[in-house]
């Protein structure tokens, strides 16, 4: 069989055995599009083999698929040719009068091979299929006395690198999940002596011994549930008088606006306009206690599999008494029967017969925290096969890839921040036991909060982030991340979404011939344009984007060669995109984050289109005047704030002194108690006065600033203007002295690490001022020299520059190099 790059694939035999008693064939396609292709593969430098064996009775031979060769071959350094989300088909054939059975762990796969019958013979038929689940699986044919074979395949994920990200993954997730939820767990293994290495299961031996030793625990956890049962409240609606009405919610609200035709005028009611009104009828909300919760479910399921093993392991031991007249221990065999019988007494209870099967996983605080839960659920784990101690995982390897892949991204997004940024709380990772096995909760969100160490700007990743009160539906990406800025009262909000998918860009394909190398499928980029045009709110206007960026991470490992990617290309124009993302993959995820938090806000504002604040930040940028007018008496202070006036010397007026839509008084030093700006009104009216020589400003009222703005050495010899987003962020009067843009970004740049800023013009008063000569923050001094273009930081003597285009086309840049400085 020859491989070639590109193209489909008939399904060959993938594995052929034969012994004294039967042939077993395993179809299927040996490869997936990560692999396929001998060149790809090669180009690729996968050097993985596939775990591999058998166990039996007279084995004849044993042929194994190898995808080099295009052949079956002896099983030696076998490469991977069975993959997740593959379907195999297993057929078996007999060659003696024997009656043969397929028996495999899983209730799924052991039921998916069947016995198909034959004019003269018949034959074990089905397919086996691996959904998103990676690792080894066991099964064997058993005759009617004993089991002649045992065949053990390791499956492959498509997206990853099995033992380099694969393995980091579940180490990265385990590290932090484990040490999290399962403290008690943990504690308990380590004090137990069980030894169990990454490569052993538990012996149906090793099982009997843990669970003679804790069978009595686990009744007496289980009936000390029945007694104090964990239980939810189930509302239902009930029509009822409307004088019985106790209570209104949203639908029994909806009934009666729907239903106007059913209030009558009654003599005490509720008053509706001129009248007093009653309905006839409506509906009531009963609540009634239920028993049949997730955690009951559960503690069920748990009963029922102990009842499988204990049954299990009863069989074995009969089978080997039939097989080889031994005797056994019918002590041993009466213990078995009589715990199994005693599981299956409980379920005939009336408390468990009420509870339904168990329909999904599951994994609550209940569980780990309640009294009876907590026991039977230890317990449990602590006989149950498959259990790896010693800080590695609790039969992670069969929790789907996809999963894992979710939990892994948030969680290493919150390690990625974690090495920059302090960690101020965190939420309990909140986890939900969907079957036996550990999940992050769906339905609630966990929270790590950051603080910038220099800005003091505050960090939240959410974890299943969910936001209901949307005009169209409710939306709840993976992930997200909310950046405040200082000086804005909202936060910017960014959408990462993990998306265990990827187009491989095979040649011929659409998406080859579109975007020339493997990346996120288009349909998830379509997600990502759903998520950042539908997470809206209204702020007192029309809705707002929430959200101003969002992106997919996938998992891929060539970056530099993605850099030249389509869907990373457009992070920059649209701010919607795909990242790669692995354990070993990590590059341009952590810059990219590191670039939002240090982007000012006028930076994102340009990037994105029409999110949440650009109606606030249309009009700031208009730059609302203020006049700021010399107060030099007591006499004059006074009557201004009392009559809510303003007068001047028309001598005084500056150029652009019409634009001014306030006026802020500045008391001279000796006058009132506030040296400084402490208010400033809106104006009303202008009028000139005193034969024209003086000017009248009347205002609205006047506003109190948070805070006095101080004159520091500098003053005002009639009249300055400024802008209304500088006086309210201002601390000291030079503040109030900007002329060109590239002074207002950079003093609001230093402005999110600093309150302290000091400011020196080229005059001590600012109405005469004609530019800001430096800016100094803590031990820095730094100057905008326009001949030069550069922008100079100095500290302690030592200088250096940076180009002061870059305030304009990429601010993030000058604040970076800021950071570093200051650090």
């Amino acid at each position: 069989m020859a491989l070639h790059p590109s193209g489909s694939r008939e399904e060959v035999t993938l594995v052929q055995i034969e012994t004294s008693d039967f042939s077993l064939v395993i179809k299927g396609k040996p490869y997936h599009q990560r692999y396929e292709g001998l060149q790809q593969y090669r180009k690729m430098d996968f050097h993985d083999t596939m775990q591999f064996s058998v166990h039996g009775v007279d084995i004849v031979s044993v042929s194994v698929f190898d995808i080099e060769q295009g052949n079956l071959v002896k099983n030696v350094n076998i490469k991977p040719i069975f993959f997740e989300n593959g379907i195999y088909q297993v057929i078996v054939i007999p060659k003696r009068n024997t009656n043969l059975t397929f028996n495999h762990e899983h209730p799924l796969l052991r039921q998916a091979i069947s016995r198909v019958d034959l004019p003269d013979n018949y034959m074990l038929m089905g397919a086996l299929q691996f959904q998103n689940e990676v690792g080894l699986t066991s099964f064997e044919i058993h005759s009617e006395q004993q089991k002649l074979l045992e065949v053990t395949l390791e499956i492959f994920p498509t997206k990853l690198d099995y033992k380099n990200d694969y393995k980091k993954l579940l180490e990265e997730v385990n590290e932090e999940i484990y040490n999290l939820a399962y403290h008690f767990i943990r504690k308990t293994y380590l004090g137990a002596s069980i030894k169990l290495d990454s490569n052993s299961h538990p012996s149906k031996a090793e099982f009997y011994r843990l669970i003679s030793k804790h069978f009595v625990h686990f009744i007496q956890a289980t009936d000390r549930i029945e007694q104090q049962p964990h239980h939810n409240l189930q509302k239902t609606y009930q029509r009822a008088r409307g004088d019985q009405l106790s209570q209104l919610d949203s639908r029994s609200r909806k009934f009666l606006q729907k239903t106007p035709h059913l209030f009558v005028e009654v003599q005490k009611g509720i008053d509706i306009g001129n009248r007093r009104v009653m309905p006839l009828v409506g509906l009531d909300i009963k609540k009634e206690l239920t028993y049949d919760t997730l955690e009951n479910r559960y503690v069920k399921w748990m009963i029922e599999r102990l009842i499988h093993k204990l049954n299990d392991l009863k069989n074995t031991l009969l089978l080997r008494q039939n097989r080889w007249d031994a005797d056994v221990d019918q002590h041993l065999i009466e213990t078995l029967s009589r715990m199994e019988n005693q599981l299956k007494g409980k379920l005939k209870r009336h408390f468990w017969r009420n509870i339904r099967k168990l329909d999904r996983s599951v994994m609550s605080l209940v569980l780990q925290m309640a009294p009876g839960y907590r026991d039977a659920f230890k317990i449990f784990l602590t006989v149950s096969k498959g259990l790896t101690l010693q800080g590695k995982f609790y039969q992670m390897s069969v929790i789907d890839v996809a999963t894992l892949y979710e939990y892994w991204t948030f969680l290493k997004i919150g390690r990625i921040l974690d090495k920059k940024y302090e960690l101020i709380s965190k939420d309990i990772i909140k986890i939900n036991r969907e079957g036996l096995f550990v999940n992050l909760q769906t339905n609630q969100s966990a929270n790590r909060i950051y603080r910038h160490p220099i800005t003091d700007e505050k960090i939240v990743l959410t974890y299943q982030y969910y936001k209901g009160d949307l005009p169209t539906i409710p939306q709840k990406p993976d992930t997200m991340l909310s950046i405040s800025k200082k000086g804005k009262d909202y936060s910017f909000n960014y959408v990462f979404d993990a998306k265990y998918r990827i187009d491989y860009a095979l040649e011929g394909s659409y998406y080859h011939s579109r975007y020339r190398s493997p990346g996120p499928i288009e349909e998830d980029i379509n997600t990502m344009h759903r998520y950042r045009d539908s997470i809206v709110a209204s702020f007192d206007g029309p809705y707002e984007r929430t959200a101003f960026g969002a992106y997919i991470l996938f998992p891929w490992f060539e970056e530099d060669i993605y850099r030249e990617h389509h869907f990373y290309k457009s992070i920059d124009k649209v701010n919607i995109g795909g990242l790669p993302f692995l354990p070993n993959t990590t590059t341009l995820v952590e810059q990219f984050i590191e670039r939002l938090i240090d982007m000012s806000p006028e930076e994102i504002q340009k990037e994105g289109i029409l999110p949440r604040g650009t109606v606030a930040e249309w009009k700031s940028g208009l730059e609302e005047k203020v006049i700021i007018g010399l107060v030099s008496t007591n006499v004059d202070y006074t009557r201004f704030e009392q009559e809510r006036v303003f007068e001047m010397p028309a001598t005084n007026l500056k150029k652009g002194w019409q634009e001014g839509k306030y006026i802020a008084l500045y008391a001279k030093e000796g006058v009132s108690d506030k040296n400084g700006v402490s208010m400033y009104g809106q104006i009303e009216s202008v009028s000139y006065i005193s034969n024209g020589e003086k000017i009248k400003f009347d205002v609205n009222h006047w506003i109190p600033l948070g805070n006095l703005i101080r004159p520091v050495n500098y003053g005002v010899a009639g009249m300055a203007l400024t802008t209304l987003s500088a006086l309210t962020e201002a601390k000291e009067l030079p503040e109030l002295f900007m002329k060109s843009s590239n002074e207002v970004v950079l003093w609001r740049m230093l402005r999110r690490v600093s309150d302290k800023i000091h400011l020196q013009l080229d005059n001590s008063l600012l109405d005469n001022a004609k530019k800001i000569e430096e800016y100094t923050i803590k031990d820095i001094t730094i100057k905008i020299n326009q001949s030069t273009e550069k922008i100079t930081f100095s500290k302690y003597g030592k200088e250096e520059s940076i180009e002061l285009g870059y305030l304009k086309k990429q601010p993030s840049m000058v604040f970076k190099r800021l950071l570093r400085i200051l650090d």
